[in-house]
């Protein structure tokens, strides 16, 4: 499946706007981390892309072809919403024969496979699932689709962390065995961090950062040590997550080489900063 084109995207619910101008290129094959604080837009984006609910403003296309009331395309797309959707009377088995008829590609053999991996009875009913396995069953029911996007808003809820484990080897499988576009918007950004690509981070309804996450970890670093030196280093740079403690300080240095003979002369330290860190301060400041 070819590139995802996100346009002018606005969406307002009343008088609240959700998203505002959003604007992205999503690449296919790659697995993107979507972020954002509560509230932030990750959702509504998620049902845009899958048409669960219509924009006020702006477009969706995959390869030119707009994803609006496009069946065809709707129909490669899999979107593991947080919410539970499949009625409570049926059994998890009846649920991946439902699947099929609307996944042609569903693979009922990996599905029962994965049953017994993460040990869901295929014979229980929706409503005698616990929390923690009727995300299984939504995951085991995303993973054999094999549709060629999969989106997964919380995916993990309610799971223990040997489950959670599971999950991200499971999703990696599936990547490799075939490769696909995935996006997974969710709150545990220390637990996803080793497998993502790209990072999407939206605050407010905007899109903030769009970046690989090679290169938005190498071109950031932390610096600290004295407030005015750090302060000095740090005046003519983009930088953000300042936090003083004492007469000492600590900043994220933005888009930056570390300039060690400048550090060295005003006595600072440098650290890396990780993934999480760096989302906590883009989102606060």
């Amino acid at each position: 499946m070819g590139v995802i084109e996100i346009k002018g995207l606005t969406k307002y619910y009343g008088k609240v706007k959700a998203l505002d101008d959003v604007n992205l290129t999503i690449e296919p094959n790659k697995i993107y981390g979507l972020l954002g604080r509560n509230g932030a837009g990750k959702t509504t984006l998620l049902n845009l892309l899958t048409n669960k609910i219509f924009p006020t403003k702006g477009d969706i296309t995959i390869d030119g072809h707009t994803v609006f009331e496009n069946d065809e395309l709707l129909g490669r797309m899999f979107y593991m919403t947080e919410k539970n959707l499949y009625p409570e009377g049926l059994r998890v088995k009846e649920i991946f024969k439902w699947t099929q008829e609307f996944y042609p590609s569903f693979d009922m053999d990996h599905a029962n496979t994965l049953c017994e991996k993460f040990g869901l009875n295929a014979n229980k009913r929706i409503k005698n699932l616990s929390t923690g396995y009727k995300s299984i069953l939504k995951i085991i029911t995303a993973l054999a689709s094999n549709a060629d996007i999969m989106l997964f808003d919380e995916p993990v809820l309610g799971l223990d962390a040997n489950s959670r484990d599971m999950f991200y080897r499971e999703l990696l499988a599936s990547y490799n065995r075939h490769l696909k576009t995935i996006i997974i918007s969710t709150h545990l950004i220390e637990e996803v961090d080793e497998i993502l690509e790209e990072v999407i981070i939206i605050k407010k309804g905007r899109v903030i950062l769009t970046r690989s996450l090679e290169r938005l970890l190498s071109s950031a670093y932390m610096v600290y040590g004295q407030c005015h030196k750090v302060d000095q280093y740090i005046s003519n740079r983009k930088y953000t997550g300042e936090q003083t403690m004492g007469g000492f300080k600590s900043a994220i240095v933005m888009e930056d080489t570390r300039d060690e003979a400048l550090a060295q002369k005003l006595g600072l330290e440098f650290g890396m900063v990780e993934l999480q860190k760096l989302f906590i301060a883009l989102t606060n400041s």
